[in-house]
This record gives structure tokens, sequence and C-alpha cells, in this order.
């Protein structure tokens, strides 16, 4: 459903040489995953890995076959993709190989191509690397492709491919896993019998994640656990699932039996096509065949998807994601200020959200500079919707970064400026509003102007996304240091850095963060508070942040959007109000272009840019209609 396949990797209980235990283990495996439609057991986990010179006696491969066909038999009509390890006979010479099997049928055995005969393995002795080529062998009373370059590929899910390799074959330099990437696998799978020593299990699993990640790929781990011979090795059956990177599901050493997660082929597949390049430029992939099969229909899909995708859960990593974040936003700025040897830096500031942590960015920069904070020119311009509240708080936060203070009450020029235009101004249309972010955005270029300085936009991600800004209002600067800071991450940079500065600061920052995100384009309510909020307008940013993410940065379509916004916002919103949010949001993001198309400079600090000068070359005439006759649907 929506390319989520669901895949499990499972070390069973095994007994060494014992062909006819292993096997009803593994067809009782087979049974019990329930939903999988990729099933992956250890490397030669029908006999053992640690059989010895067993390998050698004739009874015991013939068994082995005998035991595929059982295997065989036991899948017919379960359409699960299975890989299980095996020794296989070909011309008198023995393989250690991966044998993958659906609804009764052999659809390819792989031999591995890399026999590691150092430390304590020893496979030369018994096995004979792979081949270059494929070729075909008659086994269980079949004809199967036997080779490395085969790649399995569902019929009724053109984006399931897979293709294995086994256990040493991923720790060498020229894995066969990135020539199966390149030639069109999104998931490899991996039969392992790793031993365990100290130190190996970090390793191992930084190798894996990283394989996922380099080859854009579903990676799917199954480690041989108890039950191989404790002679000389232990076992400790460490098993992974990861997708591009991320790790699914791990299983504990020596306690897992069986993991299962759900991996994105439909994500994994986007993300090669933007990289294709790059990704499918170099290395030899001739001579590869596709091997198709009938995929069965997946479980539920469990995978569990964070409300907020911009911001680390861990908050370990969201402080270090944090730092990193203000440092990017200082050095682009940095730059930017020495490079056009501006004097002073002038910013507009509401009260809010975006321009404190503009004004915070700027701070460090003038820091690192050794700049005087008088050289801030921070200037507050109320007007007509402008509360009690975010004026003290401006005021406030303006002394405590020592920034020299600038107030110019814009009420007479807008009321001059609508009789200029002929507009009435106890009409609170759109004109009304604008001629405020206009007449505030004049004011602070001709300040920079006077005062040889910058004016430093404070405009965040979601907001261009939505293109809720004034055109040529606060829609414009000279520099953009939040450009690429979504809504729900700019309440952690900001909240972050309260707590780094303490005080004064910190109890403004905190009330700032506390305070109903709004332009303050229309007169309070008759207690002074705020009466015109963004959220009540455009839409909550935790759901409108979160459509960004998954449309811009992995290009998922409306209806799959709306799938896991369902599932993840359960709890927070309705079904109705989650469509309602989503259709607007397509609507605003194709409608609004237009303002993006000529945004000013501001650096890049996440995955998702809409710089039309970087990430995002989109038409600002593009029809949305495609997108939203999907939703309607």
């Amino acid at each position: 459903m929506y390319g989520f396949i669901k895949v499990c990797a499972v070390t069973p209980q095994l007994k060494v040489a014992d062909v006819r235990f292993n096997t009803d283990r593994i067809i009782e495996e087979i049974n019990g995953a329930g939903g999988a439609q990729l099933i992956v057991f250890p490397e030669l986990c029908i006999c053992g890995y640690t059989c010895g010179d067993l390998f050698n006696q004739r009874l015991l491969t013939d068994g082995v076959e005998e035991a595929i066909k059982k295997i065989c038999l036991a899948t017919r009509g379960n359409k699960a993709l299975v890989f299980v390890g095996a020794p296989v006979l070909f011309f008198d010479r023995l393989y250690n190989c991966a044998v993958a099997v659906s609804d009764g049928r052999i659809l390819g055995i792989i031999p591995k191509t890399f026999l590691p005969t150092y430390g304590e393995f020893y496979e030369r002795r018994h096995f004979t690397p792979a081949e270059k080529d494929n070729a075909f062998i008659e086994f269980c009373g079949q004809t199967v492709d036997f080779g490395t370059k085969l790649i399995f590929r569902a019929k009724n899910i053109p984006q399931f491919t897979v293709a294995a390799e086994i256990c040493e074959d991923l720790w060498v330099p020229d894995s066969p896993s990135v020539y199966h990437a390149k030639a069109g696998a999104n998931v490899i799978v991996n039969l392992s019998c790793s031993d365990e020593t100290v130190g190996k299990a970090e390793y191992r699993r930084d190798l894996v994640k990283m394989q996922s990640a380099k080859l854009v790929c579903g990676y799917v781990y199954c480690d041989a656990g108890e039950g191989e011979s404790t002679t000389d090795m232990a076992f400790a059956g460490h098993d992974m699932i990861c997708e591009n990177g991320a790790m699914l599901a791990e299983s504990k050493l020596f306690e897992g039996r069986k993991i299962t997660a759900d991996i994105d082929v439909d994500k994994l597949s986007n993300e090669r096509r933007r990289m294709a390049n790059t990704f499918f430029t170099c290395g030899d992939c001739e001579g590869y065949k596709v091997i198709d099969f009938e995929a069965c229909e997946g479980g539920d899909v469990e995978r569990v998807f964070p409300q907020t995708p911009f911001v680390p859960a861990n908050d370990k990593m969201l402080r270090e994601r944090t730092e990193l974040i203000l440092s990017i936003q200082t050095s682009g700025l940095k730059k930017r200020l020495v490079h056009t040897n501006a004097k002073t830096a002038v910013i507009g500031i509401s009260g809010g959200l975006d321009s404190a942590l503009a004004l915070l960015v700027v701070s460090r920069v003038f820091k690192q500079l050794g700049k005087p904070a008088k050289d801030i020119i921070a200037v507050t311009m109320p007007g007509f919707g402008t509360t009690g509240k975010t004026y003290n708080n401006s005021i406030k936060l303006i002394e405590c970064i020592g920034a020299t203070l600038k107030t110019v009450d814009i009420t007479k020029s807008v009321l001059c400026h609508f009789e200029d235009i002929g507009h009435d101004k106890n009409v609170l249309d759109v004109t009304y509003e604008n001629a405020q972010a206009r007449t505030r955005t004049l004011i602070l270029m001709d300040l920079a102007n006077k005062t040889g300085g910058l004016v430093i936009g404070t405009g965040d991600l979601s907001e261009l996304a939505l293109g809720w800004a004034t055109y040529n209002g606060d829609h414009m600067s000279m520099y953009a240091v939040n450009c690429s800071v979504p809504k729900t991450l700019v309440k952690h940079l900001v909240g972050y850095e309260a707590h780094n500065l303490g005080g004064e600061a910190e109890k403004v920052l905190v009330d700032i963060l506390n305070t109903e995100i709004s332009p303050e384009l229309l007169p309070p309510d008759k207690s002074g508070n705020i009466a015109q909020k963004t959220e009540d307008l455009v839409g909550p940013y935790i759901l409108h942040d979160f459509f960004l993410y998954y449309a811009v940065r992995w290009g998922f379509s409306p209806e799959k959007i709306r799938f896991i916004a369902h599932r993840t916002f359960k709890d927070a919103f309705d079904c109705a109000t989650i469509d309602k949010w989503l259709k607007n949001f397509y609507k605003r993001f194709f409608a609004q272009q237009f303002k993006r198309s000529c945004i000013p400079d501001g650096v890049k600090v996440g995955s998702v840019s809409l710089s039309p000068r970087g990430d995002w070359r989109m038409p600002s005439d593009a029809s949305a209609a495609l997108w939203l006759s999907r939703l309607d649907g």
C-alpha cells in the first residue's frame, strides 16, 4: 500500500547439520510471518553455517536439496518472497548460496562472491566463489537461474525490486550490492552468519546503515544466532532493517528471533530519480536478469511517522542540530556582511518568533565579527494591529541584545498612503493589510541606505511554502537568514538560544514563544489582544510543515501524504480537518510560486529549500489541478 513493503528478518531455532529440524522451524516461521511480503533467513540456515568438513558429505547437500523441495511445497499459495541460506552443489563445486522462493517455485539461486579465509573463517576450504556470469542449474526438479546478477521484481508492485548478497559480500570494498542497486534493486537482502566479538556489533550496525544510505536502498540484514556451534564462536542474531541510512528495526543481541518493518520503496525510487545524474553514471551493471514474481498483499502499515519531521525527537540530537543550524545561519550572514562591507544590520522587530530568531542570529554574527551590538539597528514599527504585548516584548528583546532601538509609528504614513490611492481606511481588506507591510519594508530599506547597512529578512520556510508574505513587503530583504527554517523548528531555535542567554532575555523570549502567531495587520479585539491569528487563516503549521516535508523532500503523492497524515495526527485532528488543510496547502503552494521565484539570497540549512537558485525550480503559473484531483478522488 502506497509503496510500503512489509519485510521480515528471522533468526530461527537451529541445530547444526539437523536439516529436518531446521527446515521445520523455517516453514513455521514462514507461516507465522503474517502479512510479510519479504522474509529473509540467515546464511546457510538449512544446515547451519558451522558444519565444517560436514559440508564435504554428499548426504548433507542432498538433504539440503530435499529440504528446499519441502519449503517449496510448503509455500504454495504463499506469494511472499523468501530467501533461505543453503549449500548448493553445481558441477561438483559447492557454493554458499541464497535461495529465493515464492509460491512453490525457486526463483533464483545467488552464490556468495567473497569467501573469508582469515581469522576464524575458512570458507574457501569448502566453497567456491561466485562466477562472473549467470548460468542455469537443475535443482529440486526445476531449471533455475544461478548467479549474482539477479533482480527479483514484483509484477504488481514494480518498485519492489530485490537482490541478494551474503555476509562477507557487504564487508569488502567492491560489494555486489553496489552493482545490484545501480542495476535497479531497491531492496538488498543479506543472509549472514557474523560471529559476535567485542565491538563488532557497533561496526556492523554502522556498515549496514551506511550501505543503505550510500545505495539509497532498503537493506535487510539477517544474522545467525543461537544454535550454531560454539566450538570457537558465538552468534548473537543481530538482525537489522535499514532504509536510506535510517534504522527501522534492530534485534537485541542474543535475544532476537524476528524483526519486521515497512520499507518505503516508492520513497527510495523517488530519491534515486532525484539523484539519477550521479547515481546511475558509473559501474558495470550489464548482464543482470530480472525475474518477475507476484507479490502478496502486505499487512497493515505499522510504520510510525514523527509529527514534526524537521525536528529530531532525541533531545541530545535536537540540541546538536539546533546549534548547527544557528551556526550555519550565522556563517551565511557573516560572509554577506563582510563581503558587502556593511556597517550595520537593519532588522524589523515585531515581537514574534521569526524576527526574534533573526535578531538572535544577527547578534551572534556581530559578536564573532567583534562589532558593537549598537550597530544592529532594530526597528519597531507599530501600526493598526500592534498589541501592547508584542510591542513591549520587542522593546525588551532589543534592550537585552544591546541593539540600537528605533521606533517608527507607521499609522500616519499608511493613512496618508490610503488618501493617495483613494482607499477607505474602514475597509479592512488585502490593501489595508499589505500597505502596512510594504510601508515597513520601505522604512527598513531606507534606514539601511542611510546607515550603510543591509536589511535582514525574517520570513521562514513555512511562510515561503504557503506564500504567507506581502509581495515586495516582508517578502523582500537584502539577506534572508530564516528562509530555510520551517516554523516548527523556529520555536526550538528560539527556545535553545533563550536558555543559552538566560536572565531577562530568556524571560522575554519565552513570552514570545507563548504568543499567538500573527502578522498583526488587523486591529486587536476589544480587549486589546491579537485578533488576526495566522493558523486560523492558513492552517496549523504542524500540519503544513508535515505536508511540505513529504511533498517536496520525498515527492510523495497527495493521497499518500493524506494516508500517513491521518495515521500520524489521528489523536490531534479529525480526517476532515487534515483534508481541508492539505488541499489548502497544495492550492497555496502552487498559486504562490511567483513569490518564491524572486526571493532574496539566504543560506540553506536543511534538506528542504525553496530557493529558485538552488533546490526548487518551478514555473510560477503551474497548475495544481492534477494534485488536487488526486485528493478529490
